[in-house]
């Protein structure tokens, strides 16, 4: 039993029955009623009038009437302005209560026998995974969940970007500078320990770089272009032009990329040794995380395989070829601009790669919806990919899909940065963790539990702070996380929605365990309106999905955890004022705590038992 979906078909069967007009079921809109109406749904009648041609109170009135003559489910309507307020009877929200009671994953969609792969995540082996890296990662995570909720066959994926000339730089400086040392020796994670040396290479760059400006060569060049500019913008602008010509670290770093694309024994060597202790150090926060990957693609094993789709492209007409010999595709009739996809000496470049990967994973699983959780600075880059595989017909190129994020901003002062830019992931996970553990010693909350008790509970707690923070703002919009505000049991935080399971499983605890019925009792508007918010999981479900958007499911988890407060603090349940009252309100928080606990899975957050 869905109730937005029994309102609606009420509502064509009733205007087919009044007017003789058909209405398009998606078409109308129901809206869960505002607190200060009567009601528990409204039905926005405008669309409806203008169709008819007749005045919208007018239309809604004759639609209520006709709905409480029936009997069946409406015991009475109001209308206002051409809202129509509907108010459903108790006999149909205890069925609603009995039948989730009977069917606990009934929010669930059926399978749909359609695959759909969630690219997310991608980090780069030169450096551990980063605050913008844990906001692709939730976002990932949780919209996958979604979608397999609503029925669709997931495959989560990531493309580890594990060749470059970034990733040259930490081998170069961990080959001249560690003496030998490794992660194990140090006792540092082994993304860490690699991240440390591509900061040291940055270091060693920078005063290679002060030496040659006081060089001869150096001042003669530097006089020449810098033309009385700051120092820091000149060489922010500066940086590539000096790393590859006059550079002797750059040089060295261009060196072992060739050396690595030739196959040079030893350079692979090093390659594949600093690769995996990168590998192991992202296993690690992963598993903190809570996340999984079904399938990992390496850059080193895909960036030629969109070459031969080029080529084929440009044999059919679909590219172009320029006089230096260089490939591209002309985007303008796509509002886009021209792309280059191959280079003059044959090299590929990100989109090449990118081309032959999305091909590559439609012949492994067949997934004709591909979404890639990518920061909003690569949309351009995403336009012409797109572009390019509809040039191509590709046959999964119309189900592609970029779900763009902003970035993650922090309150300035608050957390360390081994880049000096960056945050690393990990260093945010303790320090939320910090955050939760001294605001539950405050509390009082973990006072008589065991150390391993105490442990646990501040894991949730810390996990769930962290991850509905960043989850319930839209993915398209900029964000701030703070740490210390995202533990706040009073505001729009995770713990304040475990605060509401954990309150519910406290009562359902101290059940005696009577099978009361409660048939006859006469249910509050404000007990009808809970059931109606818990209801709504599979609309919530089917919108987030649509949207590609965890964070309406999470706007959703607050709004049922803040009616399940209210509801609380005015309503009794163990000391309800009559048996059946007491059995009723038991079977109703029981559904709120299972529909908390799932729709919070769905987000990646688990429920502790106890705060």
């Amino acid at each position: 039993m869905r109730p937005i979906s029994d309102v609606n078909n009420l509502i064509v069967t009733a205007v087919e029955a009044i007017y003789r007009h058909q209405v398009d079921p998606q078409s109308l809109v129901i809206n869960q009623t505002r607190p200060e109406y009567d009601g528990q749904y409204t039905v926005v009648t405008f669309p409806l009038a203008k169709q008819l041609k007749k005045n919208p109170e007018d239309v809604g009135k004759a639609i209520g009437e006709k709905l409480v003559a029936q009997g069946s489910i409406v015991s009475s309507f109001q209308v206002v302005k051409g809202f129509l307020n509907l108010s459903l009877t108790d006999v149909y929200w205890q069925q609603v209560l009995e039948y989730m009671e009977a069917h606990p994953d009934a929010w669930k969609s059926p399978p749909r026998h359609e695959k759909v792969l969630v690219e997310f995540s991608s980090p780069n082996t030169n450096k551990p995974l980063h605050l913008g890296h844990i906001r692709n990662i939730l976002l990932g995570w949780a919209t996958s969940k979604i979608l397999a909720a609503n029925g669709f066959d997931v495959v989560r994926v990531q493309i580890i970007n594990d060749r470059g000339i970034a990733i040259c730089k930490s081998m170069l400086a961990w080959q001249k500078y560690a003496g030998g040392q490794t992660p194990e020796s140090t006792g540092i994670k082994p993304d860490h320990f690699v991240g440390d040396w591509y900061v040291r290479f940055e270091e060693e760059f920078q005063k290679e770089y002060k030496s040659w400006q006081l060089s001869a060569p150096g001042v003669l060049k530097y006089e020449e272009r810098a033309k009385g500019r700051d120092e820091a913008t000149f060489f922010s602008e500066y940086k590539n032009t000096y790393f590859n010509e006059d550079s002797i670290l750059g040089r060295e770093a261009r060196e072992m990329l060739k050396q690595w694309e030739a196959g040079d024994p030893d350079t692979i060597a090093l390659w594949k040794r600093m690769n995996n202790w990168v590998y192991e150090g992202f296993e690690k926060t992963y598993a903190h995380l809570g996340i999984s990957f079904d399938k990992l693609y390496y850059e080193s094993e895909t960036w030629q395989l969109g070459k031969e789709m080029v080529m084929e492209g440009l044999k059919k007409g679909l590219f172009y070829q320029k006089e230096d010999g260089s490939l591209w595709v002309d985007l303008e009739d796509q509002g886009l601009d021209h792309k280059i996809l191959l280079r003059s000496d044959g090299t590929s470049v990100y989109i090449t790669q990118d081309l032959g990967t999305a091909h590559l994973r439609y012949k492994e699983f067949g997934a004709r919806r591909m979404v890639y959780v990518v920061a909003d600075e690569q949309d351009y880059h995403f336009q012409a990919l797109f572009g390019t595989l509809k040039k191509l017909k590709e046959p999964y190129a119309d189900g592609l899909h970029h779900l763009s994020y902003g970035m993650v901003d922090l309150p300035s002062g608050k957390m360390k940065s081994r880049e000096g830019t960056v945050v690393d992931a990990d260093d945010l996970l303790e320090t939320v963790k910090a955050e939760a553990h001294k605001a539950a010693a405050d509390r009082g909350e973990i006072t008589g539990m065991t150390e391993d008790e105490q442990n646990e509970v501040i894991r949730k707690i810390s996990l769930a702070a962290l991850k509905f923070f960043i989850l319930r703002v839209d993915p398209h919009k900029r964000m701030l996380f703070d740490p210390a505000e995202s533990v706040d049991l009073q505001g729009q935080t995770g713990p304040y929605i475990q605060n509401a399971y954990v309150r519910i499983r406290s009562i359902l605890a101290r059940t005696d365990g009577m099978d009361i019925p409660s048939d006859g009792y006469m249910l509050k508007e404000d007990e009808k309106r809970l059931i109606s918010v818990v209801a709504a999981l599979p609309d919530i479900l089917n919108e987030a999905a649509a949207q590609y958007s965890p964070s309406t499911v999470a706007q959703y988890c607050y709004n049922l955890a803040k009616s399940f407060h209210r509801y609380y603090h005015e309503y009794r349940v163990l000391n309800a004022e009559t048996d059946q009252a007491r059995a009723f309100r038991i079977k109703l928080v029981t559904q709120v705590a299972h529909v908390l606990h799932e729709a919070m899975e769905l987000l990646g957050i688990e429920m502790p038992e106890k705060m």
